[in-house]
């Protein structure tokens, strides 16, 4: 690993805590933010000179909080010296300069308190989320704004506003009530669910499944489990989640490039991870309601119930899929759904219902490469060479740029 992606690796396992210990601390979602860029900044100097600290953790949540003190010492100064006071400034600012135990069972409350938190219902279900998945998962404002299919400069403005009305609502930070998570638990387990899906179809990046987003999608997931042991859909979110991940060492080739589910060796399937997720999905299925991610751990189920490509039961899975839009209607559903049809009834069945989703994927870079693929195996290989292109112009991963100019380059010979 190289010391980029070193570095990387141990901001994105240390994010959500350092932030969550600091936000109780200062209870400033927007400050402790800051103060954990300002932390990872000092960390890239100071690491490579002094090496890694035994405890990263502690180490960025104690530079956090001085951090934190520093810009709300120098507010506090800007704010006395414009209104001409002369007084002491708050001597709580000075009490403590770092946070110098650590419980991290504490800490791993804080980060379930974090979550409720930016997902309160004096925000909307977009800035719970998109706020959520800033905070949280550290994700870009471009990656945030890909998952919601909307421009960067407009998912920027909701994160901003979000974070200021946290803040001007002084909104406590603490553990909700039974009645109040499980107001909230909608939120968070939506928020979860894309962070686990920008994790395994990572919208941006040189990485092509980015493992520290599903495996923090997958620990908070068991979290909230623990916490509503009883929730059907809790079950099969984590169901879902371990279902796609057992086939992670199976899903990259040699060179870090992505091989399709047709021709992974199954033999390197997570075995453990499966039969994990077929005992919650027993277990969920024991409730006569479905849900939505019962039903789309039930499609993911029978695909690692297939021994091999060949035997994968795709009727099985278009009635899934037909549930699952009755219960959530949505292109992206529907062009998924396209892609059993070319299983089941052939690429010119399946491109009749991808072109009917044109106008609301236009932007969705994965339509233009299913469009690509069907016209391919129509032989329309001019048409699919311009939906390719057209996907190159939607900022793929680095391996889904290699795989798209391969499939390219096979078409022009």
């Amino acid at each position: 690993m190289n010391t980029k992606k070193w570095f990387e690796a141990h901001f994105q396992h240390a994010r959500v805590r350092v932030i969550a210990a600091l936000n109780r601390k200062f209870s400033d979602i927007e400050l402790a933010d800051e103060a954990f860029s300002i932390a990872c900044l000092k960390a890239l100097s100071t690491w490579q000179t002094q090496g890694k600290p035994d405890d990263p953790v502690a180490w960025l949540i104690r530079v956090g909080s001085n951090a934190s003190l520093d810009i709300k010492r120098k507010e506090s100064s800007a704010f006395n010296y414009q209104n001409g006071l002369i007084e002491q400034q708050d001597q709580s600012l000075h009490t403590h300069s770092s946070i110098d135990v650590f419980d991290y069972d504490e800490l791993r409350d804080d980060v379930l308190r974090l979550m409720f938190v930016c997902c309160h219902p004096q925000l909307n279900t977009e800035s719970q989320l998109a706020l959520s998945l800033k905070i949280i998962a550290g994700m870009s404002v471009g990656e945030i704004a890909s998952a919601f299919v909307v421009k960067p400069t407009a998912m920027e403005q909701r994160i901003t506003r979000a974070k200021r009305l946290v803040k001007k609502a002084n909104i406590p930070f603490e553990t909700p009530s039974v009645a109040q998570r499980s107001k909230r638990l909608k939120a968070v387990s939506l928020m979860l669910y894309l962070l686990f899906n920008e994790g395994w179809y990572a919208t941006a990046g040189d990485a092509a499944i980015k493992t520290l987003l599903c495996d923090e999608a997958i620990r908070l997931a068991r979290e909230l489990l623990s916490l509503f042991p009883a929730q059907s859909e809790l079950m099969s979110l984590l169901a879902l989640f371990l279902f796609h991940y057992a086939k992670r060492h199976a899903r990259l080739d040699d060179n870090q490039q992505l091989v399709a589910l047709d021709e992974q060796t199954r033999s390197l399937w997570d075995q453990n991870m499966i039969a994990e997720g077929r005992s919650l999905m027993n277990k969920a299925m024991r409730h006569p309601a479905l849900g939505s991610y019962q039903i789309q751990a039930a499609i993911a189920q029978v695909h690692v119930s297939a021994k091999q490509a060949a035997d994968t039961n795709w009727v099985e899975i278009r009635r899934l899929y037909d549930h699952l839009l009755l219960l959530e209607p949505n292109p992206v559903i529907s062009l998924n759904r396209a892609v059993v049809s070319a299983k089941i009834d052939g690429a010119q069945t399946a491109l009749i219902e991808v072109d009917k989703l044109a106008q609301p994927l236009d932007s969705y870079r994965w339509f233009h490469t299913l469009k690509a693929g069907l016209l391919a195996e129509l032989v329309l290989s001019e048409q699919a060479i311009s939906s390719y292109e057209k996907a190159l112009t939607l900022a793929p991963t680095e391996p889904e740029k290699v795989h798209i100019l391969k499939k390219i380059a096979q078409l022009k010979s």
